[in-house]
């Protein structure tokens, strides 16, 4: 039962609050004056876990208070404030100095339920995060989930839920969100942990090789068969198999995946001995399935029983907050790459990671990050450090950077002019007339212009700007 402080100088207000929170299930304690808070809050397991504070106490103000408690308990203060109308910048200044929340008077007792309820859900839900990175600490460190935005909120919330269930889960999101890192979390924080984790790309595998990895084969079941070999399914026996990309597995093989899921048995490839596995199944891909089973690519009873439980992971461009975050993190990682590689990036470059939209996700951060330390050779990360692989994107930021530089207009149209000329050299294979056609332009202009940026009539890779 959650212990709920009371902080008011008026006594029909504290009994008011008390009757009402007290019918909800809630343990209730009164306090009188700012004093009688804070030693509420200084004494041993019978502090209250959350205290509803008038601002205007007789001895103390409740800002005041706020500021009293703020070394102890940093910006995450357990106090939702009581103001009159009027008091909006006393309420903003209770925020900024980390009170969860403020109320204001006269109330509605059904709103106040509200924003205490909320407090702790908000509060558990910290402490499903927190307790998933102390899990996550006594593993590689590469391994941290990394983000503090509101929708990777939702994914640790999520994971904090079905983790220690034996669940099917499927896990979607574009490249390079993550998805195996969050099969690896969810193995290590299972029922499953003390097995293997076995992880088959689907994609990266032909179909002709597919079914003989997942399942295995006897002994001259083909050509080359030379001896019994276990399929990944046994191998992760007592274990998990994470199925990467399985939106890109055959028709065929998804039919014999299925039994494996409504039986947990199987055959090898050539036998004919079930073979019977204890195995958690967590599967992961970038295609809508739903979409692909409409198109008939995908099995739909293959789906359902897939789609038990679903953990979608947002692109990098839906959580930019969360890029100083990674970008701490990758600067650690990869700081030594060029020996003593830089600590720091400057507001501008990180600037620039903020306003990109991140096609690549996660995993394009990373590598520019590491491309960033090398190019640094030690020193701070700044803009002209930061190359994007996208080539629109990465033209554009460095057009952006000489304007900055005090580069005319004259210059810049100049050089996205050359740029132009030599991608359409490359896109025709060096084809003059082609490249001229594409471009818009006579045989002469096009000619003149080649000449006056000296480049040679067959260009085979784009030079950068």
């Amino acid at each position: 039962m959650e212990r709920i402080l009371i902080a008011d100088d008026d006594a029909g207000i504290r009994e008011l609050l008390r009757d009402f929170l007290e019918d909800e299930g809630y343990d209730v304690t009164e306090a009188e004056t700012s004093a009688e808070v804070l030693s509420a809050l200084s004494g041993d397991g019978t502090a209250p876990a959350l205290v509803l504070m008038d601002v205007r106490m007789p001895d103390k103000s409740g800002i005041d208070v706020l500021r009293d408690l703020s070394e102890t308990y940093g910006n995450q203060l357990p106090f939702i404030i009581m103001t009159a109308y009027g008091s909006s910048s006393i309420a903003i200044d209770a925020m900024q100095l980390g009170a969860y929340d403020y109320i204001t008077k006269p109330f509605d007792l059904d709103d106040v339920l509200l924003t205490i309820r909320r407090y702790f859900e908000h509060q558990t839900l910290k402490q499903q995060v927190q307790g998933l990175r102390t899990q996550f600490r006594d593993t590689d460190p590469n391994d941290y989930i990394i983000g503090n935005s509101a929708p990777m909120q939702e994914v640790y919330k999520t994971i904090g839920r079905v983790a220690r269930s034996d669940a099917t889960v499927l896990i979607t999101g574009e490249t390079g969100t993550g998805k195996e890192l969050v099969a690896t979390v969810l193995h290590r924080n299972s029922s499953y942990a003390g097995g293997p984790l076995v992880k088959v790309n689907c994609a990266a595998l032909p179909e002709t090789l597919l079914e003989s990895e997942l399942f295995g084969h006897e002994k001259g079941a083909f050509t080359g068969a030379l001896n019994q070999r276990k399929g990944r399914f046994e191998m992760a026996h007592k274990g998990t198999i994470f199925l990467d990309e399985i939106g890109e597995m055959s028709l065929s093989t998804q039919k014999k995946l299925l039994r494996v899921l409504q039986e947990r048995e199987f055959e090898r490839v050539g036998g004919t001995v079930s073979v019977k596995v204890d195995t958690r199944v967590i599967a992961a891909t970038n295609k809508n399935l739903a979409q692909e089973v409409r198109e008939n690519r995908f099995r739909e009873d293959l789906y359902y029983r897939l789609n038990v439980i679903t953990i979608y992971l947002p692109p990098l461009r839906e959580r930019l907050d969360d890029i100083p975050m990674l970008v701490e993190h990758f600067l650690h990682k990869h700081r030594y790459t060029a020996g003593s590689g830089p600590a720091k990036i400057t507001p501008g470059a990180m600037r620039m990671l903020q306003e990109y939209d991140w096609p690549g996700n996660v995993r394009e951060l990373e590598n520019l990050i590491e491309r960033a330390v090398v190019l640094a050779q030690g020193s701070v990360i700044t803009e002209d450090h930061i190359t994007f692989s996208s080539a629109d994107q990465r033209n554009f930021v460095d057009i952006a950077a000489r304007v900055r530089r005090g580069a005319t207009i004259t210059e810049v149209q100049q050089e996205v002019e050359k740029l132009m000329l030599i991608e359409a050299l490359k896109q025709v294979e060096g084809d003059r007339v082609a490249a001229a056609s594409l471009l818009g332009l006579d045989m002469s202009e096009f000619q003149q212009k080649l000449i006056d940026y000296g480049i040679p009539g067959e260009v085979t890779s784009m030079a950068p700007l």
